[in-house]
């Protein structure tokens, strides 16, 4: 047992140390490694498993609104992307630039992308011609780099995965709707499949996407009260088919620019799922991602016919689900913790009297509670047990928002409110002029997240100025 508790010990209480829990969980559970780059990481299989899930679905839900995937290049000439200004000049400070290849000088420079809207455009102009050619409905899943200067793993790395979709339409009501259909699609994602509750809503002119004219966007507070921006859908108007020439022709046989979207979401997804569900004894996973979904114990295995009926148990569950027996020599204490450390949502034991009752104990990583389960209908029993632990997680997450969401009316509030309550969101009218948003987080330190869709009307005037207020902003600090 003392090597049972030194094992749990390893990682940082997060009210201690948030920072320090978050790093100790990702390092302990075996998500990633550091690399011999700063800022870049590598991925464990099991963090990479994670990954491949969180892929697996978004995948299906691209494909099935009709996105085809497919590969552009991991660099972009100068000149290329120097066609749209607004997005060059966003994109400057991150960028990583290639000057030599083969030995030799280049003649241009190419950076390594930091995105792929020069790309997208520059093919989609030898591509389109009718409008017969459209809508293009492409997604891209790659790696990016953007050269970070402060950097944590899956927050913030120079070095990421992530997918980006780009689409092409023949007017400027198509392109919106698919913009706010693909945010849609990440809202869901997050709420049913990482059981992480989200604001919808639409980013300030200040702080949307470089090139946009529209960025949509879902926020996610996670456990200690700062927000993570958990994917981003952008409507471009005809900005950047203008800039690289895009045009096709229409139905009445004029010749017109198309109008396009981005929108994309990263492996910082991963890092939203550990600050939202984790615990001071590591991960806890949704089953939706979890690598392994069930872990079987045999208790007592060195007794006649527990290894093999946990074997068997494996077998019928493996038919439906992840799942793992771990019939190593180590203690029965030290596999449960190693697996509550890894998140692992399900525990099933079992072992000779469980076996005499034709039953087993499932045990909730959510609140470690216990159940004894007939052998019969298991594989029912432990989809009942799944989708319970998901829709808890969701709750105790979403309880976790609203405790830390507070309405203020004035700027004195905010202040109050911040140093009573702590990090959170908070709620305020915004009369539009951005220089009042730059004066609340000057003041305050919160910045503007994003104008919710769901609009409440805390007052008439502008928590700033006093001026006639436009819209209620949710406020925070971020990752």
């Amino acid at each position: 047992m003392a090597q049972d508790k030194k094992l749990v010990e390893q990682i940082t209480p997060m009210d201690v140390d948030f920072a320090q829990w978050y790093t100790d969980v990702v390092l302990k559970a075996e998500l990633c490694d550091y690399s011999q780059v700063k800022g870049c990481m590598v991925y464990e299989p099991y963090g990479y498993a994670i990954w491949e899930n969180i892929q697996s679905i978004l995948d299906a839900k691209f494909k099935a609104t009709g996105h085809e995937n497919v590969y552009m290049p991991m660099f972009i000439t100068e000149s290329l992307l120097q066609k749209e200004k607004d997005h060059v000049e966003g994109f400057a400070p991150e960028v990583a630039w290639v000057t030599e290849g083969g030995g030799e000088k280049l003649t241009e420079r190419m950076c390594v992308r930091p995105t792929s809207e020069t790309l997208f455009c520059e093919h989609f102009s030898h591509v389109v011609k009718s409008y017969r050619d459209l809508p293009k409905l492409y997604n891209q899943w790659c790696s990016v780099v953007r050269w970070e200067k402060n950097t944590r793993p899956f927050l913030r790395t120079r070095e990421f995965l992530w997918q980006e979709g780009h689409t092409l339409h023949a007017t400027p009501e198509e392109a919106i709707e698919e913009t706010e259909r693909m945010l849609n699609i990440y809202a869901d994602f997050h709420e049913h499949d990482l059981a992480i509750p989200v604001v919808k809503g639409r980013k300030t002119d200040s702080d949307k996407f470089a090139g946009a004219e529209r960025t949509y966007c879902i926020e996610a507070m996670m456990h200690d009260g700062k927000s993570l921006q958990a994917g981003t859908s952008h409507y471009f108007g005809d900005g950047f088919s203008r800039a690289f020439g895009v045009q096709f022709t229409d139905k009445e046989n004029k010749l017109v620019y198309p109008f396009q979207t981005s929108w994309g979401t990263t492996t910082r997804m991963i890092g939203g799922v550990i600050m939202t569900h984790g615990d001071d004894s590591g991960l806890v996973l949704p089953p939706a991602i979890a690598p392994i979904q069930i872990v079987i114990i045999p208790v007592a295995a060195h007794k006649p016919g527990v290894t093999e009926k946990a074997a068997e148990l494996r077998d019928r569950l493996a038919k439906c689900y992840r799942v793992k027996l771990d019939d190593s020599d180590n203690s029965a204490g030290w596999k449960y913790a190693q697996y509550e450390m890894k998140g692992v949502p399900l525990r099933l034991e079992i072992g000779p009297r469980d076996i005499e009752a034709n039953q087993c104990v499932i045990v909730s990583r959510l609140d470690r509670s216990k159940t004894v389960v007939p052998l019969d209908g298991l594989e029912a029993a432990v989809g009942e047990a799944l989708e319970t632990l998901r829709a808890g997680l969701y709750e105790k997450a979403l309880a976790n928002r609203e405790r830390r969401t507070h309405a203020c009316v004035t700027m004195d509030e905010i202040k109050q409110s911040l140093t009573d309550n702590g990090d959170g969101y908070i709620k305020a009218m915004w009369c539009g002029d951005e220089a009042c948003e730059d004066k609340v987080k000057e003041e305050t330190g919160v910045q503007s997240r994003c104008i919710p869709f769901a609009q409440e009307t805390l007052s008439d005037v502008c928590v700033c100025c006093g001026r006639p207020a436009k819209k209620m902003v949710l406020w925070g600090k971020s990752y």
